[in-house]
């Protein structure tokens, strides 16, 4: 049934029913999460850039510097935080759904409901979009200082249902130096500030040190750039091994407390 509404500043008198229900989901989400500090999503348009690689880090980096971490695989049907992570539990059908704990890090993702990482996940946009509310509405985080979210590419359904429902606290993009990386990943920035997300800054990754790729992004988006992760084969060797490389390598661990130093500051 139509009714007033409050949006914002502005009270509406009328509402389209689906309306009314976002509206609705959003204020359950923020009083479910409300002992949750930061939300910071991990995103860029482009796949393959290492977004999962600089979420799994900036998490572990913030929880070795004393912080309560979630970290939350949103990439519903392509999760890879689990195999980064070495972690192969299977939950149960019991709710709310509890996060693994690794290494001090609370974790979720959907592979931890099937029991073999090569099984596929082939959901329609409605059921993606359910099982992200499952984890904001279903699950026990708990008190947190910071929850990261392993964002999915692209600009459709799955990232969409985050930036509806979530107040993030904004998007840390990333891209690669190529150009291919840089355009997309603007692309993605662009989204994000058509609906009203903040834009903390953007990394590089497989950077030779110079932040090529960044530089165009932040220079076209009016952002910072972070820092940049150089190419470096420790980081497939330790998260083929389900090791995480800023505990591993002190080498990546200063870089990433030089993104953090300038992220928890912004």
């Amino acid at each position: 049934m139509d009714g007033d509404v409050d949006i914002g500043a502005y009270k509406v008198k009328s509402a389209h029913p689906s309306i009314l229900g976002v509206i609705e989901q959003r204020k359950n989400i923020k009083e479910r999460l409300s002992k949750i500090k930061h939300k910071i999503g991990i995103y860029s348009a482009k796949g393959g850039v290492g977004k999962t690689t600089v979420s799994v880090n900036i998490a572990y980096a913030l929880s070795s510097m004393g912080y309560k971490v979630g970290l939350l695989d949103a990439d519903i049907d392509c999760p890879n935080v689990t195999m980064f992570l070495g972690i192969k539990d299977i939950f149960e059908s019991n709710y709310p759904l509890k996060p693994v704990v690794k290494e001090g890090v609370e974790v979720l993702s959907t592979a931890m409901f099937v029991d073999d990482t090569r099984t596929p996940i082939v959901w329609r946009g409605p059921m993606i979009g359910k099982m992200v509310r499952e984890f904001f509405e279903n699950s026990e985080w708990g008190e947190l200082d910071y929850l990261i979210l392993d964002m999915p590419p692209g600009t459709s359904d799955s990232p969409l249902s985050i930036i509806q429902l979530l107040e993030l606290d904004g998007f840390v993009l990333v891209t690669t130096p190529q150009r291919i990386a840089s355009v997309n990943t603007i692309r993605s920035g662009v989204m994000a500030k058509r609906l009203g997300v903040a834009l903390l800054g953007v990394v590089e990754t497989m950077s030779d040190g110079k932040p090529k790729g960044a530089q165009d992004v932040a220079d076209t988006l009016k952002c910072e750039v972070l820092g940049v992760v150089k190419e470096n084969k420790k980081f497939g060797e330790l998260s083929d091994r389900g090791e995480i490389p800023v505990l591993s390598d002190p080498e990546i661990m200063k870089e990433f407390n030089g993104i953090i130093s300038k992220l928890v500051n912004t």
